[in-house]
């Protein structure tokens, strides 16, 4: 068994533990209009679907037109928090390194505003490591739509059949599909209650990043 030769990963929730950073934000606003700060349990299960989905989480009793004006607030607080309460999940480092060691290039896909995911990046010293940053905004689609993951992988030199996408949403599995590109659904990640990860059909589930170190725990390319 061999390493594939290149992989692509979700930021929030695959790669980061960002959830501590986002409560920060979101407590800021609440904090603003006289709400007690919100608990990291409730928010952290949002995480993975987005800004919208965070602020309305926070805030279920304001109106959705309300809330869309308040998510350039929520991001300039977020801004504010970048990379100083999260961090990444345990494994995830030693997986990277594994995955160094064998020659394969690794990037980003997510739907994160790029210029957040390029503060981030130097923050976790991944700067020179990560081969392609693709943000939420980087191009005019983003997942669950194909377009940002076949864009990374032909900027990396790596058709898309022979790279995999490593994600913990649906949305995430979905575009892997749709791109040709084998998935792992990250069970370590962000999921609501009624999430359920086997109806997404990818190709490998995975508990721990720990195990990804390992050649065998890959799906095949082709």
């Amino acid at each position: 068994m061999v390493f594939p030769k290149a992989v692509l990963f979700d930021l929030d929730g695959t790669l980061l533990d960002s959830a501590p950073d986002m409560v920060a934000a979101i407590d800021a606003m609440r904090a603003a209009r006289g709400q007690p700060p919100m608990a990291l349990a409730d928010l952290r299960p949002h995480v993975s679907k987005g800004a919208r989905a965070m602020v309305a989480a926070a805030f279920p009793q304001v109106d959705a037109d309300e809330r869309e004006r308040w998510i350039p607030e929520f991001l300039d607080h977020y801004q504010r928090e970048l990379g100083r309460h999260g961090g990444v999940f345990d494994g995830i480092e030693a997986m990277l390194a594994a995955l160094e060691d064998a020659g394969c290039a690794w990037g980003i896909v997510t739907n994160k505003p790029e210029y957040l995911a390029r503060q981030l990046v130097p923050l976790l010293g991944w700067e020179q490591r990560c081969a392609v940053l693709i943000g939420g905004d980087t191009l005019k689609a983003r997942k669950p739509d194909p377009l940002p993951l076949l864009v990374a992988a032909q900027r990396i030199g790596v058709a898309p059949a022979d790279c995999i996408y490593v994600g913990d949403d649906e949305r995430d599995i979905i575009a892997a599909r749709a791109a040709g590109m084998p998935s792992v659904v990250a069970l370590w990640g962000y999921r609501l209650d009624e999430d359920d990860p086997i109806a997404w059909h990818g190709d490998v589930m995975i508990e721990d990043p720990d195990a990804l170190r390992l050649p065998s725990a890959w799906p095949r390319t082709r």
